[in-house]
Formats: structure tokens, C-alpha cells, sequence
């Protein structure tokens, strides 16, 4: 499966770290190929050594103004013109997608496949992974729009929410008749 993983490129503390790192081996043993935004720097850096270390495959797509960060050694590496073109060359190549901890872009990304859901133009699965509570606060907001109406679907089938990492590719792999 190519698992499409929206994730920040912050250098961050370990209990950002160690679930992403567990996230990228279970991914990587799994025989999965990551799909992420390419740089080769802070946690998203920490997914690509995992998923590779552990068998996986990766495919990067970056953006002309990053280009730079973007890791040497991946099976494959796409440099799109504009943060657009590139949201949209990462949810093509992906069969499901994985948010993990981020920053305003990986938000924007994560409302992007959200908001494609929501209208019926994807249905590949799609995991908020909730490392030490972090989207707790978003998980109550999306909580929130799905009981005042806000929502034409329920949250359910918009987005499934994992507290750790063996629970979201547990998810994915089912969702996908692989599991």
C-alpha cells in the first residue's frame, strides 16, 4: 500500500519522535512505500529512516522552493512547481492517508483530504494519529461541526482517529482487505 503521511519537518522531543519512528518500522515491515513530502529533515526525516530501515520503500514529493531538503536515495523523488501541485501529486499516489503531528501545513493538508471526503471525490482511508494528545483539541473542534450540523457525513467516515501507531496501520491494512 502507499501510505501518504502529511507530518512536520520540525526537529522535535522524543515523544514526537519514538511513534513516528514505531510508525515508520511498522510501515516499513509491513512492505508498505511512504509517501511524504520528501525532506530529508526533522521528523519527516525520522519516518523515511524507519520506513527504509525496515524494508520500505519511499517516494518523495517536494516542492521547487525545498528542493534542497529533499532526501538523496529515495526510490523516487518529484519536485512539483507549488505547494498545490504537490498536495495533489501526494494524495494521487497515496491508497490512505496518515496525519501525524504537524504544523500550519500539515493542517492544510490534512483539511484538504478531509474536505475531498466530505464531498465524495476520495474514498481512501484517512488517520489522525493523536501522539500525546496532540489533535486532541481538534478532534473535539471536528466533534463539535459533526453535532451542530457542520458535517454531511459522520466524522466516522471522514476520518478515523488512532492513539498509536499499531492502531492506525492496523486500520489502514483492514480498510484496505489486507489485514
Amino acid at each position: 500500500m502507499n501510505i501518504c503521511v502529511f507530518l512536520s519537518a520540525a526537529d522535535l522531543d522524543e515523544r514526537y519522535t519514538r511513534p513516528a519512528k514505531e510508525f515508520a518500522e511498522l510501515l516499513g515491515k509491513g512492505g508498505h512505500t511512504l509517501v511524504w513530502g520528501g525532506s530529508d529533515v526533522g521528523l519527516m526525516k525520522v519516518v523515511a529512516d524507519g520506513v527504509q530501515e525496515s524494508g520500505g520503500k519511499l517516494l518523495g514529493v517536494s516542492v521547487d522552493f525545498l528542493a534542497a531538503k529533499a532526501r538523496e536515495g529515495a526510490d523516487e523523488m518529484v519536485i512539483a512547481k507549488d505547494l498545490a501541485e504537490r498536495k495533489r501529486l501526494l494524495l494521487e499516489k497515496a491508497d490512505a492517508v496518515v496525519i501525524m503531528v504537524g504544523g500550519t501545513g500539515t493542517l492544510d493538508e490534512a483539511t484538504e483530504i478531509l474536505e475531498l471526503k466530505k464531498h465524495g471525490h476520495t474514498d481512501k482511508p484517512v488517520v489522525l494519529l493523536n501522539t500525546a494528545g496532540f489533535y486532541d483539541g481538534l478532534k473535539e473542534q471536528f466533534r463539535r461541526m459533526e453535532d451542530e450540523g457542520f458535517l454531511p457525513r459522520p466524522l466516522t467516515e471522514l476520518v478515523f482517529f488512532a492513539e498509536e501507531p499499531v492502531g492506525a496501520l492496523a486500520y489502514l491494512e483492514e480498510s484496505q482487505g489486507i489485514a
